[in-house]
């Protein structure tokens, strides 16, 4: 999968729960400054993306995980 079809997911799922226009969403977008995600919101997408992506996501990358773009940046290198 490409960065930019996983960017295209992520930010899929970020629109749907966030109810964010997706159009908003880019490789800089941080989920607590631009999207006021609180920390349920964040726990909800690492669960989602660990199910889109198949690849379990430890709490301690989860924490570093603060825009779209690390997001991204963290499937792409841990793809199976």
């Amino acid at each position: 999968m490409t960065k930019e079809e996983i960017f295209i997911k992520i930010r899929d799922i970020l629109a749907d729960n966030l109810e964010v226009d997706k159009d908003k969403i880019t490789l800089n977008t941080d989920f607590t400054n631009d999207l006021d995600a609180d920390s349920i919101d964040l726990v909800e997408f690492i669960l989602q993306l660990e199910d889109e992506f198949g690849s379990e996501i430890s709490d301690e990358d989860a924490e570093k995980i603060k825009t779209v773009g690390d997001a991204v940046n963290y499937i792409t290198s841990h793809q199976k």
